[in-house]
């Protein structure tokens, strides 16, 4: 589903991404981990279609840039980027319009801003909603056009317990309808029960990918190799 090869962008003088190659498939949870430095954002926002790369990225068989694959992708930033003067419904309707969703996407937008607790916010405008909320809403519009592949980056942050638990849920709904899953995180924790593979980045690499029954047959944790691969590197 998502195909990344030979991905390599450099700033300049700084190679960020040295040569990258890597798939997530469909049913799978992905997670990118990583020290400060390491590539995961550039990599992340090279897959979203932010910056130009050389290589190549394909979703569902088509570059990520075309038509083709945004129909099918899902992404959300770290960031949540929201318009200040849209209300949460509108928001919601613009990612219908934009995308021309058939279907009765009223009801899957209403069931998503249920679950995360912004049904009785609908009216609310993007400036008067907190970081928490603004991540909510990034998350429904995302999840409203049924992604064949999401991408999450930092998807906690700023969100209480509740909408956390939600999320893991909605992680797993989204593996058993088929859809492919890349999460970026520096939380180890977080993402501890619900992963299939792991991909660590280092220093524009990718040094180690690894599935959960390859870690669980070497009696390994995620956490041990992930310090393992990145020793000697400041921060997380």
């Amino acid at each position: 589903m998502l195909q990344v090869r030979n991905l390599t962008k450099r700033y300049e003088n700084v190679l960020a991404v040295d040569n990258i190659s890597f798939a997530i498939n469909e049913g799978e949870i992905g997670v990118l981990l990583g020290p400060n430095g390491a590539g995961k954002s550039t990599t992340i926002k090279s897959i979203a279609g932010l910056l130009r790369f050389n290589g190549e990225i394909l979703i569902n068989g088509s570059s990520n840039k075309s038509i083709q694959a945004k129909k099918v992708f899902g992404y959300v930033p770290e960031t949540a980027a929201v318009y200040e003067y849209l209300t949460v419904w509108e928001h919601m309707e613009f990612i219908a319009r934009a995308y021309r969703l058939d279907g009765d996407w009223h009801s899957l937008a209403e069931r998503l801003l249920a679950r995360f607790e912004l049904a009785d916010k609908k009216d609310k405008l993007g400036k008067e909603l907190s970081k928490g909320m603004q991540q909510k809403i990034s998350i429904c519009c995302a999840l409203l056009i049924n992604p064949r592949m999401i991408m999450f980056d930092e998807p906690m942050m700023g969100l209480d317990p509740k909408a956390i638990k939600e999320l893991k849920n909605i992680f797993l709904e989204l593996k058993k309808a088929g859809c492919a899953i890349l999460i970026s995180t520096h939380i180890i924790e977080s993402i501890e029960e619900v992963w299939d593979r792991v991909l660590i980045m280092n220093k524009g690499k990718v040094v180690l990918s690894r599935t959960r029954s390859e870690l669980e047959n070497r009696n390994e944790t995620l956490e041990e190799i992930f310090f393992d691969t990145t020793e000697g590197v400041a921060g997380v």
